[in-house]
């Protein structure tokens, strides 16, 4: 059975290697892309997402949202993915524009459309907080939100504390993780250490030889290198696509996932956007009733993602670039 997908990207060097992973799988029909700023500005991600698609001689409507977080100024990462987003390889532009509507309004629509859809989040969750406030009749209607984001119980990527698409519009992760959607937070630690493509399998990939193998690599050159700088780590980081493979085959990917309530820190200039997990369920614990009265209005949970199972990642990676 052909699984309906949407999945919303502020469009950089990783997240292509994921429109390409879902795009290419067999049992996954992609039934609309929304773009959201986030790594660029919007203009250049929605660029990058139709150019994406069509390296996959794909079909898919492409539309343009959000173009700054909801009540911050945005604060692109050009530095890690180069000022095109990828790899300042400076492709050539699309064939094809981005649908007229608004990304928020194809998001109700195409979720209304299609219920049980899973919804794959790969930027900030602008749009996603804008769609779940204007129709919240959409929550139920959704199967899975699987949300590249955060960092569980861990070191960020752009703060100590916080992973960049929760840094960059925290008040619309907040709304995303309260709204009800069945959320799974696939963290970017997720995608560090062993789960990096090393430089022996990014020349693996390379030796495929195709067209969307060489394409996947030369774009996240300037991630690369980023990526060593910040980390001392040698190799690709690939976030988003890791979200993508949790998303699109959840039963082999996942080694170690469960529920805990998570919250997300607005307020304080030191831990903005840090993802709060509460890992050990203490939350509801007669010491903290006070707080969990007084700050958790809402309880809900969100299965957070652990560990995943490294060899699949890479397999199901290759599979698709082969």
């Amino acid at each position: 059975m052909v699984r309906p997908f949407i999945i919303d990207t502020d469009t950089a060097s990783d997240d292509a290697v994921a429109i390409i992973m879902a795009l290419r799988w067999p049992d996954v029909d992609v039934k609309a892309i929304t773009v959201v700023a986030g790594n660029v500005p919007l203009e250049q991600a929605t660029i990058n997402a139709l150019y994406t698609v069509e390296q996959c001689g794909a079909n898919v409507p492409v539309y343009k949202g959000a173009a700054a977080p909801l009540v911050r100024e945005a604060e692109h990462a050009e530095w890690f993915h180069g000022s095109d987003g990828m790899g300042e390889r400076q492709y050539p532009a699309p064939q094809n524009p981005p649908q007229s509507q608004h990304a928020v309004n194809a998001l109700i629509e195409t979720i209304k459309a299609n219920p049980g859809v899973v919804l794959v989040t790969l930027g900030p969750l602008t749009n996603v907080a804008l769609a779940v406030s204007k129709a919240p009749e959409i929550v139920p209607l959704v199967s899975r939100c699987v949300v590249m984001g955060g960092a569980a119980c861990t070191v960020g990527n752009v703060t100590p504390t916080a992973e960049y698409n929760i840094w960059f519009d925290p008040e619309a992760a907040r709304i995303a993780f309260h709204s009800g959607l069945p959320i799974e937070m696939v963290g970017w630690e997720l995608c560090r250490f062993e789960a990096l493509v090393k430089e022996e399998e990014i020349a693996q990939i390379k030796g495929f030889n195709t067209p969307l193998a060489h394409f996947a690599i030369d774009c996240n050159e300037t991630a690369i290198k980023a990526f060593f700088t910040q980390t001392g780590e040698i190799g690709l980081s690939l976030p988003d696509p890791v979200c993508m493979a949790v998303a699109l085959d959840p039963e082999t990917v996942v080694k170690r996932m469960s529920y805990h309530y998570v919250d997300v820190e607005c307020r304080s200039e030191l831990t903005r956007g840090m993802t709060v997990v509460d890992q050990l369920n203490v939350a509801k614990d007669a010491r903290n009733k006070a707080t969990w009265a007084k700050l958790i209005k809402k309880p809900t949970t969100t299965q957070v993602c652990w560990e995943i199972d490294i060899p699949r990642w890479k397999e199901m990676l290759y599979t698709v670039l082969r």
